[in-house]
């Protein structure tokens, strides 16, 4: 069998995977919705949902700091990564001794392609189409009409503040629930408060810096006029499964928007 990942590598298969090593944390979680759970023997350490795999599968290190002696250990048919959160140079090292699928996602339908790919692969389609269809119907159903092109700034680091351009999978879910970036780079840039202060809203992350309700006191003085709100970056950040359990989140947070 012939499957192609999302920077366009052939991979090819004799049979359905048994062992798989995921070294991406949204993709674990998806990967246990899709039925898989008992085929994971290696994770990264900030695989975190669902927590009891840490007790299951061996912790093989960090995204970016994997040990690649523990996963050669493993002896895994299997190995998903990402071409954002893992370093290339470990990337090829494991594709010398594994099967390597590497993901690449920054819009929601390469999301859908994603948890699809997956689906045939693991001979799980049924399970990937009903996760999709939940989270199309999720976005189709939010009304987002009372917030509708209004501006947010959406940090995610402090000291520097950092917050999210327009080639990321966040700026994708702002506009899916109908706001307007006021960021205009790509990547992460560093940002200068004083050039945003007239937005409508600012939206502190849970990760990767933890804001909290200090932060919210701090930064009201830099938008006087704005609304500050504390968000669950997961909710914005995790492709895979995790946006078919956003319903009542993404409600939320427009009601309290409005």
């Amino acid at each position: 069998m012939k499957f192609i990942d999302q920077i366009n590598n052939t991979i090819l298969l004799s049979s359905i995977p048994k062992r798989i090593v995921s070294l991406v944390p949204s993709i674990t979680e998806l990967l246990v919705d899709l039925g898989l759970e008992k085929n994971l023997v290696g994770i990264t350490k900030f695989c975190v949902e669902p927590i009891r795999l840490k007790t299951q599968c061996e912790i093989i290190g960090g995204t970016k700091n994997i040990h690649i002696d523990k996963i050669k250990e493993l002896k895994p048919d299997f190995i998903i990564a990402n071409k954002e959160e893992n370093n290339e140079k470990d990337i090829l090292e494991l594709m010398k001794f594994s099967k390597v699928w590497i993901s690449n996602i920054k819009t929601l339908n390469d999301n859908f392609q994603l948890i699809s790919h997956l689906g045939n692969i693991f001979n799980k389609n049924f399970e990937a189409n009903k996760i999709i269809t939940k989270t199309k119907t999720t976005f189709n159903n939010l009304n987002f009409s009372k917030i509708k092109d209004k501006e947010v700034l959406y940090l995610i680091w402090k000291k520097p503040f950092m917050s999210v351009g327009t080639d990321t999978f966040i700026h994708e879910i702002l506009t899916k629930i109908g706001l307007k970036n006021s960021i205009k780079e790509n990547r992460y840039p560093v940002v200068n408060l004083e050039n945003h202060k007239k937005v409508d809203f600012v939206f502190l992350s849970s990760e990767p810096y933890p804001f909290t309700t200090n932060d919210m006191i701090d930064l009201q003085f830099y938008f006087k006029n704005s609304k500050i709100v504390l968000v669950d970056g997961a909710l914005f950040s995790w492709y895979g499964s995790r946006l078919s359990k956003s319903k009542g989140f993404f409600e939320k947070l427009i009601t309290q928007l409005d």
